[in-house]
């Protein structure tokens, strides 16, 4: 362990890891369907999951209006909070820390899970993706335009989620901003089609992300407070073109004023061959974000133990996290210090319900 970059403490804002390892996000619909809340059974998962540097922990709606993939949990109600806070309890008795990541889905949510209401979005563009529902996945449908009103309300939507998540017991909040949801909606130039302050240039097209940050700001202090944000190439509306990587480098610099904990970088999730983004794929992304954000950076996807340390030894990166291999590898600190073998995933049990795959993968036994 001792030569491992991984394995070497490291002080994020207010919180003091024990450990590089981060525990990225991952959805497992694993919530109560009717009410979004969290379960003993999520307490149990990560709980065993504690021993991360840090857990972040699953995608969060902050509204009703937010919500927008079956089966996932929200921050809005005294009753989320307390089933969070089940959570964090569980966590915080096993020696972890836990920071929750907000949500709005924006258009990639269904009628289905909004009482038969039009999905919303910065503008009335399909992005052409797919809705997990209740009764299975379905195409995307076009959302309708937020108006300047319902801007303001989403914005304090997000604030409201903050304090809650702090209620709650989580030791930090990270603002989710990238992928397909709905700030990412807004920075994007082909779902962002607005005439009003809000859309035309990068400044416009950020506006939102930069409210809803000072938003969360005053609910939770700068020091629990990160951003997660890349720029993608993705199908429908979404696939990369000229200005995906001017806003996100117009974004990520201003970020950079905020003094925020950290900013979570995704590498790239698609092939960027061909694409504006060339450039980035692989360790290209951290090469390229790593000179544009001075803050606590946390390098995220296709991550394995020998990349990890090398980008945390090389200064791409001051974390890790790891998605996957923590779905079936709870010791996941354990193994990489002992370089024993990583369980596999079955596939069959991640997006399902029960402790089926979800909270009873055995710990490593060494021989």
């Amino acid at each position: 362990m001792s030569n491992q970059s991984l394995f070497t403490p490291y002080r994020m804002g207010d919180l003091e890891l024990p450990n590089r390892i981060v525990m990225a996000p991952l959805t497992r619909m694993r919530a109560q369907s009717h009410d979004h809340v969290p379960t003993a059974l999520q307490a149990e998962y990560y709980a065993q999951r504690a021993s991360a540097g840090l857990i972040i922990a699953e995608a969060t709606a902050i509204s009703p209006e937010g919500f927008g993939w079956a089966d996932t949990p929200g921050l809005w109600t005294e009753e989320q909070v307390r089933g969070w806070r089940r959570v964090t309890d569980a966590v915080h008795a096993a020696g972890g820390r836990i920071i929750a990541q907000l949500w709005h889905t924006g258009a990639i949510s269904h009628p289905e899970l909004l009482d038969d209401a039009q999905p919303v979005s910065a503008s009335n563009v399909d992005p052409g993706q797919i809705s997990v529902t209740r009764s299975g996945r379905k195409p995307t449908v076009t959302p309708r335009p937020l108006t300047k009103g319902e801007i303001e309300v989403t914005v304090a939507d997000f604030a409201r989620a903050a304090r809650n998540a702090t209620k709650a017991g989580f030791d930090g909040v990270q603002i989710l901003a990238n992928y397909l949801y709905l700030i990412s909606q807004f920075l994007n130039a082909t779902t962002n089609l607005r005439q009003d302050e809000y859309g035309g240039s990068f400044e416009n097209r950020s506006r939102f992300l930069f409210e809803v940050v000072e938003s969360v700001l005053g609910a939770v202090d700068a020091p629990r407070v990160g951003v997660k944000i890349s720029p993608m190439h993705e199908g429908g509306a979404f696939q990369a073109n000229d200005e995906t990587l001017p806003v996100t480098e117009y974004a990520i610099q201003k970020l950079g004023a905020y003094n925020l904990s950290h900013l979570l970088l995704m590498g790239n999730t698609t092939d960027f061959t061909g694409t504006p983004l060339e450039k980035l794929a692989n360790d290209g992304m951290f090469h390229h974000f790593r000179p544009l954000y001075k803050g606590t950076l946390i390098a995220n996807l296709k991550m394995d133990r020998d990349r990890g340390n090398r980008l945390i030894a090389e200064g791409l990166a001051d974390l890790v996290a790891f998605g996957r291999p923590y779905i079936p590898n709870p010791d996941l600190v354990q193994r990489f210090a002992e370089n024993a073998p990583l369980a596999e995933i079955d596939w069959e049990t991640v997006y399902a319900a029960g402790s089926h795959g979800y909270s009873d993968y055995p710990t490593y036994q060494s021989s």
